[in-house]
């Protein structure tokens, strides 16, 4: 146990019970243990539940809208403002609901691997479970370095103080309030941990661009002298491809690619447990069985062993545990320039190909455009294939416009030689109902093709309608695969089908196209 030579008044609380500064892994577990904030599962992790909220609350996320930061910040569906007095209002009852509390929970951390761009953070929580999670999700400083811990941001957390809605000039009894200038952050009326995570990095997505270093929603990975880095949206395979056992990996989330290359963000991993295998993804599942580990909304059997195929808590199951869990790992959090750019998609309109090469301008349009497709029956009232556009892998978490993070990946690409490469992850002979999903094998295949240089080599031929190059071989994979037309026996469907995706494509970029360049906006399917 570490105490802070720095006090709770800074921030204005003055608590009136037991204040546990930077408690380690294990003493967080116990005390999570006895206050009933959870239970163990048979293999020693920590397993709670978040009802009634199991995701993130992207309604009920505002921006205070000040001087400093108003005229860098793109206001809009994802960063909606929130004026100052409801600020201050919030942030004294907050602090009068922590005074209150008869015991805190304090944890200093970083955020940033690379100490020329990490920000220090502060978290103060009445819950033990949530230290426990930003220990294992952000970057834990040496002791020496606790002494002398100055925060540049601080949360707040009040999980179990709701809101009273309209009436505090908010939404509903969530809230997650930011604040540039004044560097804080209030999060309350939710359990879910993932707010914190999320929060942070909202706030490293409005520091790091100021800098030229561009913060990214990617995984990355190393091997063979050339990392790569993974874009894609939920169910894409982000954390399971770049877990890959023959790499090393730098992380599974949040990175910033800056003048010595790229950095994770954070010290560990937040994976979706939803049907997890250990035969699928045999180093996450085996970070299940971990002491230290925590798993949200995960349902116990009787003999109190995880059953990730039961959703009956939540479909957005998740694991939290420190990066130190997984193996094959870069310890520093840090590698060079990535070679290999890869954006996932899971198509369920069946239209993409397995894999497809990018121009700069393309990797650009694809980058804003985010997509991925939501199948029949995720949601109620979906019945056939949804396109998912979220910009730059992360709408939500984007203080500023998309095009000034596709200007910095675009400048940055340029600078070192990498290239952007498209992959489906989707459905292949039809749309979700009638084709069949991707073979993960030939996922792989093409994957490591790209990783080790031989794709390149391959003979490629234009996709007229998306404008990108497809290759017609790749060693291990039946060439009747890599062209998504050839797969469907309905070639007119096909073409109906594809036309449909590209208007989509194109309405969807109607919302950034006055902020672009003409070769991004060039970059458009060719929709007829």
């Amino acid at each position: 146990m570490v105490h802070s030579q720095h006090g709770l008044d800074r921030h204005g609380i003055a608590p009136q019970g037991t204040v546990h500064w930077n408690y380690l892994l294990p003493e967080l577990i116990e005390h999570a243990v006895r206050r009933g904030e959870g239970r163990l599962s048979a293999h020693g992790a920590f397993v709670t539940n978040t009802l009634p909220r199991t995701g993130r609350s992207p309604e009920d996320k505002f921006v205070v809208r000040e001087a400093e930061s108003a005229g860098h910040i793109w206001w809009g569906k994802f960063n909606k403002p929130v004026e100052l007095p409801t600020f201050e209002y919030m942030l004294g009852k907050v602090r009068g609901y922590l005074d209150g509390r008869p015991e805190l929970f304090v944890q200093d951390l970083y955020c940033g691997a690379d100490p020329s761009a990490r920000i220090k953070l502060r978290l103060v929580t009445e819950n033990a479970w949530h230290a426990a999670f930003a220990r294992n999700m952000f970057i834990r400083p040496p002791v020496d370095a606790l002494a002398i811990h100055e925060p540049d941001f601080t949360i707040l957390h009040a999980p179990n103080l709701h809101a009273s809605g309209s009436r505090d000039g908010l939404r509903s009894e969530a809230f997650c309030l930011l604040n540039f200038e004044r560097r804080i952050i209030l999060i309350g009326g939710t359990k879910y941990a993932g707010e914190v995570k999320k929060a942070i990095f909202s706030v490293m997505n409005y520091l790091m661009p100021l800098q030229g270093i561009l913060p990214m929603h990617c995984s990355a990975n190393t091997g063979n002298g050339n990392s790569a880095i993974f874009f894609g949206l939920s169910g894409t395979g982000k954390t399971t491809l770049s877990a890959d056992p023959k790499r090393a990996l730098v992380g599974d989330d949040e990175h910033g690619w800056g003048p010595n290359g790229v950095f994770n963000f954070e010290g560990g991993c937040y994976a979706k447990m939803i049907n997890l295998s250990h035969v699928a993804e045999p180093e996450i599942f085996a970070t299940s069985r971990h002491f230290g580990t925590i798993l949200e909304n995960v349902v116990l059997d009787a003999e109190r062993v995880p059953d990730f195929a039961d959703a009956s808590l939540a479909e957005n199951s998740r694991g939290s545990y420190p990066i130190e869990f997984i193996p094959n790992r870069v310890d520093s959090g840090m590698t060079g320039h990535p070679s290999n750019v890869v954006f996932l998609t899971a198509d369920a309109f069946g239209v993409l190909p397995p894999i497809a090469r990018l121009t700069p301008a393309q990797a650009a349009y694809h980058f804003i455009s985010g997509y991925t497709a939501k199948v029949a029956g995720t949601e109620v009232g979906i019945t056939e294939p949804q396109p998912n556009f979220s910009a730059c892998f992360g709408g939500p978490f984007m203080p500023m416009h998309p095009s000034v993070y596709a200007e910095l990946l675009q400048k940055k690409m340029a600078e070192h030689g990498s290239q952007a490469w498209l992959i489906s992850t989707g459905w292949t002979g039809g749309p979700y109902g009638v084709g069949k999903r991707m073979a993960i094998q030939d996922t792989r295949t093409l994957l490591n093709a790209v990783l080790d240089g031989s794709l390149a080599n391959m003979p490629f031929v234009r996709n007229e309608l998306f404008g990108f190059d497809v290759p017609t071989a790749c060693p291990g994979v039946r060439s009747e695969v890599l062209d998504a037309r050839n797969t469907w026996a309905d070639k007119a469907a096909y073409d109906a089908q594809a036309a449909k995706l590209a208007r989509m494509f194109s309405e969807n970029f109607k919302q950034f196209a006055d902020g672009c360049s003409a070769a991004v906006n060039a970059a458009a399917p060719k929709v007829m």
